[in-house]
């Protein structure tokens, strides 16, 4: 089969791909598969429960079902919707317009668009790339450039704390002198960080927008975990927005993956760009999700949801992954990131004696679903031991599957640190 370079730069065997067949594979699995890596949310009663009532709603007004499933919205996604998060935002935050905002098909779409249109190449013969200002980063965005090498990436520094416990933080050096040195699109971060539940001070965040600012590039937040939904965020941490800053929203991990819905609240040149990409590529985000959220908001729902359900559903069961982790890993050398929202734990072991990557295979032949850490580190161009060490582990699951996943963990670790 003879390929176009499009098809050589996409359909790649990436980790992004690795996961989702992984966790397809263990949804429709006869056998007993602990699940513990895939980005799935949790089914939490109470969310489905106010989803049931909202599509009742929907149901039941005159002209609101038929148009959520048959009528196009514009390229830049519901507009209804649009003004309810705009009035939302700016009643809690800061002001901002329904022209600050777009849908896309998911985050991952999003940031497909938004990386491709801030880096690559450009008509005055620059090359431009998306920094990565601290890595591990997100699986997902390895591979959604159209042309190669787009990312720069930094090692960030380990402060260790009590216990397991470490955590990471960005190397300002090394961002300053990867600015100095190469042309950049944008700087982007997730926040909580996914894959290690990390999230970025305040004064990181700060910084991060400052330079962005100084080298008029926009600072890209992916808060697809964050806030203000579905805010499974553990620590104190300010949403920021200004004229630079390209905050990155999903209805994922509230509870709605099916609907595929990202939210990308920008300024109105971005916007316009990526409602444009949107046409060609897919003529217009879905509706389901866009009228679901539209419902919530106004109900006053949302928040309520996502402040007194969501995070502490999730605060909850991170701390009893921790413990059980920590239990079946006693007298091993481990180390856990400070868990800061999200719900991964990213496990770090020094020790082991073979790679991240060898480590999967062995546990998903136990029937436990892992990721390997080797996936996390987009743009790094130096060697790291530390990407064959690490592990990412969902908790989203019941609590017996995590405790009896983690329990083969354990014993897979064991024998791998012994070798």
């Amino acid at each position: 089969m003879c390929v176009s370079n499009f098809t050589k730069q996409l359909a790649v065997d990436s980790g992004i791909c690795r996961l989702m067949h992984d966790l397809g594979s263990a949804l429709t699995s006869t056998d007993t598969i602990y699940m513990l890596g895939g980005g799935n949310p949790a089914h939490i009663p109470e969310v489905e429960q106010a989803l049931k009532q909202a599509m009742r709603c929907i149901l039941e007004s005159p002209g609101r079902f038929a148009h959520m499933i048959g009528d196009y919205d514009p390229p830049h996604g519901n507009r209804v919707f649009a003004r309810t998060l705009a009035d939302l935002l700016s009643e809690h935050y800061w002001p901002v317009k329904p022209e600050n905002i777009a849908l896309t098909h998911g985050s991952q779409s999003a940031f497909f668009g938004l990386f491709n249109m801030l880096a690559g190449s450009f008509s005055d013969g620059t090359q431009r790339k998306i920094l990565l200002p601290l890595i591990p980063e997100y699986i997902g965005y390895s591979d959604l450039g159209l042309e190669p090498d787009l990312f720069v990436s930094a090692i960030p520094t380990i402060e260790h704390l009590d216990g397991h416990l470490f955590k990471y933080h960005v190397d300002f050096d090394r961002i300053e002198s990867a600015l100095k040195q190469q042309t950049m699109g944008a700087i982007c971060v997730s926040r909580p960080t996914n894959p290690t539940g990390n999230v970025l001070t305040n004064h990181e965040i700060q910084t991060l927008s400052t330079l962005a600012s100084h080298y008029q590039i926009p600072l890209i937040i992916d808060n697809a975990y964050g806030l203000p939904f579905p805010g499974i965020i553990y620590e104190d941490a300010e949403l920021v927005w200004n004229e630079h800053t390209i905050l990155c929203l999903s209805l994922s991990k509230l509870g709605l993956p099916g609907t595929r819905t990202g939210i990308v609240i920008a300024h109105e040149d971005h916007i316009e760009a990526l409602s444009r990409i949107n046409a060609i590529v897919s003529l217009a985000p879905g509706g389901v999700g866009a009228a679901l959220a539209t419902e919530l908001i106004q109900t006053g729902q949302m928040m309520t949801l996502s402040q007194t359900v969501v995070r502490p559903y999730y605060q909850r069961k991170c701390e009893h992954a921790v413990h059980t982790l920590c239990q079946a890993l006693e007298g091993q050398p481990f180390y856990l990131h400070k868990p800061q929202g999200a719900f991964f734990l990213w496990l770090w072991l020094p020790e082991l004696r073979i790679p991240a990557q060898q480590l999967y295979e062995r546990l998903k032949a136990r029937g436990v679903i892992v990721v390997p850490g080797e996936y996390f580190f987009p743009g790094l161009k130096e060697p790291w031991s530390h990407t064959t060490q690490c592990l990412r582990i969902s908790y989203a699951q019941e609590d017996a599957i995590v405790e009896q996943g983690m329990a083969i963990l354990a014993q897979e670790i064991t024998k791998a640190q012994a070798v």
